[in-house]
């Protein structure tokens, strides 16, 4: 059975370097350098030995030399992008460097800043970048690689909203992301942005704005997030409406978009070279051709910010149009793993996110099968073929990614298949080429008619969006799964596409395992926020919220991970006494100085320090500083007992767990500086360092009014 693998090993090596990754993610302790650096000399070992055994052993050292090194860049990895992490909630002046410009699930512009300076922190303390979301006026307009300051408050980025939930603080670790927060006072220039620095992300971002000129409105913004990556220009409505319709992969640069522009430019480049009889004749088109397609792809990659989706896609094209100039099989599942193999070497922590698991299920489907169609010879020829063609590569990527959607964002889309069939020929046919078209023509200002054209597809693909997430039952709400059950069914599919022989079939076991698994999940009976700002109770209604309004992310997490539908007004409408189990939730200070006592067992949450609640006795209580040490808290009904999991136990001592936190003496030396108003140095300019401060003082007494 093993020698019947022998041509599909290189298939494989991407899946174990997952194991290996996935191993060094599942730790509970951060390895030490000198384990991570055995892992490694053991991974050479293990291979070399394999070249000395026989053809059966061969595989077996060869996979387990694949997941150590894995393991082992996951922590090489995780070491070298180390930054230092803010460890307190400050709020002051800051100053940085624009090298990101998104927007923000609240709908605002949403900076992220490097080379940062903070009020009175050294810069061996000072993290490497952080991310600023622009709530009141904007001020000036942010450019790339601008030095800008505001007045903003930071926090440390946060942990999962519950035991086991997304690890925003992992994500952000290895963004070297150091502090998240908001500002309400306008940005203000402090240089302007330097003729060679970050060139590329100024071309994305004038190409994106030369896009929303020419085409204003949600089109315009569609135009820029498929030609330069710039999503900054999309609004919530507009990007939930594309969720619920299964087309926000169309705002995703991946295959789609990486293979209908190189398809578009290598037609285009071989069409125009064959009506040339001398070129047709003594010129080698069909590679000039591709050579030209790869430049294009390569353009491509640079502008749109090299997403996961969009380096795997590239690597896939990459390899076709080589293949095509050696005259070679364009498309195979040697090119799927390759391009695996690339992205996991350069970016280990890709294994976890939604895109990378997507983008590779929906392409390694189509490949096997239409691969089969191939082998099979059941080929789709005529005008009525490629229809047949398109309605079933939709039909096969959409139910490679269902259950990657429904895992990660807790949805299933029941009309996608429609929307895609209605608004990916329109893609191809009409946006890709206007783009490619508009932005030759640009430097002669001749983009008009183009754009024009695109806009109509990227209106029709809009409306298709908003017309199909209008139709009553087009979404569905799923719980979230057990943490092993993504895995297996990832497993299970693998062996079914990339194992030879009958011996695939055995794929089917963890599949089915995995849904029964799913189907049975069972919700926590209780979670609390890490803040103490909300609780959340099952009931047989659903989740009942402590707060109709407050802690909103938090709220909407913890629904969509249940299933459930409601809104937070709706399930504060909820809120209960459990049978034999009794919460309670107070928050400021003088509701916690009137909680009274307890019942036996009874459970306290407050969102102020527990002293302030002299009067509750008997009570479990969870404030602010126990919440700080153990994360987000769930309860398990077990029994008759109350089973406690916080969210520390889940992810144990990681570097993006435990960031340094600085002494408490000097947070209270910075807030007597403020108080007294002391002066410092500064490499600001005096001027406009005032004006930081001043504005900051404003906002002292703002908040302590309210």
């Amino acid at each position: 059975m093993m020698l019947a693998q022998r041509g599909q090993l290189f298939h494989w090596v991407p899946v174990f370097m997952g194991i290996g990754i996935g191993g060094y993610f599942a730790l509970k302790v951060e390895p030490a350098l000198w384990i991570l650096g055995s892992a490694l000399l053991l991974a050479m070992i293990c291979a070399g030995l394999a070249l000395r055994t026989s053809a059966v052993v061969q595989p077996l050292l060869l996979a387990l030399a694949l997941a150590l090194a894995g393991g082992g860049l996951a922590g090489a990895r995780a070491q070298s992008v180390g930054a230092p992490v803010l460890g307190w909630r400050y709020y002051g002046p800051v100053e940085g460097r624009v090298v990101e410009i998104d927007r923000s699930a609240s709908d605002a512009v949403r900076l992220t800043l490097d080379r940062v300076h903070l009020d009175r922190l050294a810069p061996e303390k000072t993290p490497a970048r952080v991310r600023i979301s622009l709530h009141g006026p904007t001020g000036t307009d942010p450019l790339p690689g601008m030095v800008v300051m505001t007045t903003a408050h930071l926090s440390p980025p946060g942990g999962p909203v519950e035991p086991g939930g997304f690890d925003f603080q992992r994500h952000a670790w290895f963004q070297r992301l150091g502090a998240v927060g908001y500002a309400q006072v306008p940005l203000m220039a402090l240089e302007r942005p330097e003729p060679a620095d970050l060139r590329i992300f100024r071309w994305s971002m004038a190409l994106s704005a030369r896009f929303q000129s020419g085409l204003p409105g949600e089109a315009g913004a569609f135009a820029a997030a498929v030609t330069a990556g710039d999503r900054s220009g999309m609004g919530q409505e507009t990007l939930r409406d594309l969720r619920v319709s299964n087309l926000a992969h169309l705002l995703a640069i991946s295959g789609l978009h990486m293979g209908l522009l190189t398809g578009f430019v290598f037609a285009a480049i071989r069409t125009g070279l064959s009506l040339s009889r001398h070129a047709s004749l003594f010129w080698p088109v069909k590679i000039i051709a591709a050579m030209a397609a790869l430049m294009a792809a390569t353009g491509y990659l640079m502008l749109s910010g090299g997403s996961i989706a969009t380096e795997r896609a590239f690597v896939m094209v990459a390899v076709a149009l080589v293949a095509v100039m050696a005259q070679r099989r364009a498309i195979s599942l040697r090119a799927v793993a390759l391009a695996a193999v690339l992205v996991l070497l350069l970016r280990p922590e890709a294994l976890l996110s939604p895109g990378f698991q997507m983008s590779f299920a929906a392409t390694l489907a189509l490949i096997v099968v239409f691969g089969v169609m191939r082998d099979r010879q059941w080929r789709l020829t005529g005008w009525w073929g490629h229809i047949a063609a398109v309605i079933l590569s939709s039909a096969v990527a959409g139910a490679a990614t269902a259950p990657v959607a429904a895992a990660q964002f807790n949805q299933l889309a029941h009309y996608g298949l429609l929307a895609n069939l209605l608004s990916v020929p329109v893609m191809g046919v009409l946006v890709i080429p206007s783009a490619v078209v508009a932005v030759l023509a640009m430097p002669l200002s001749l983009e008009a008619l183009p754009l024009w054209v695109m806009g109509l597809g990227l209106k029709w693909i809009l409306w298709v969006a908003h017309w199909v997430a209008g139709l009553d039952g087009a979404r569905s709400m799923v719980p979230s799964p057990p943490s092993v059950v993504l895995p297996m069914l990832t497993l299970g599919a693998l062996v079914m596409a990339l194992w030879s022989g009958r011996g695939r079939w055995f794929g089917v076991l963890p599949v089915m395992l995995a849904m029964v698994l799913w189907v049975q999940v069972q919700r926590p009976l209780v979670v609390i926020a890490e803040s103490g700002g909300l609780v959340g109770v099952m009931t047989e209604q659903g989740r009942a919220l402590s707060r109709d309004k407050a802690q909103s992310f938090v709220a909407s997490i913890w629904l969509e991970n249940d299933g459930d539908p409601a809104t937070q007004e709706l399930a504060a409408q909820r809120w209960p006494l459990i049978d034999g189990l009794e919460v309670r939730h107070f928050t400021g200070l003088r509701a916690a100085a009137q909680a009274g006592p307890c019942a036996p067992g009874g459970i306290l949450v407050l969102n102020v320090a527990a002293k302030q609640a002299p009067m509750a006795t008997g009570c479990r209580i969870y404030d602010p500083d126990s919440l700080r040490r153990s994360g987000a808290v769930a309860l398990w009904r077990d029994g008759t007992a109350v089973r406690v999991v916080t969210a520390q136990e889940v992810r144990g001592k990681r570097f993006w767990t435990q960031p340094e936190i600085h002494d408490s003496l000097e947070m209270r030396l910075q807030d007597l500086m403020r108080l007294f108003k002391l002066p410092e140095p500064s490499r600001s300019d005096p001027d406009t360092l005032a004006l930081a401060r001043s504005s900051s003082q404003v906002m002292d007494q703002t908040d302590a009014s309210q």
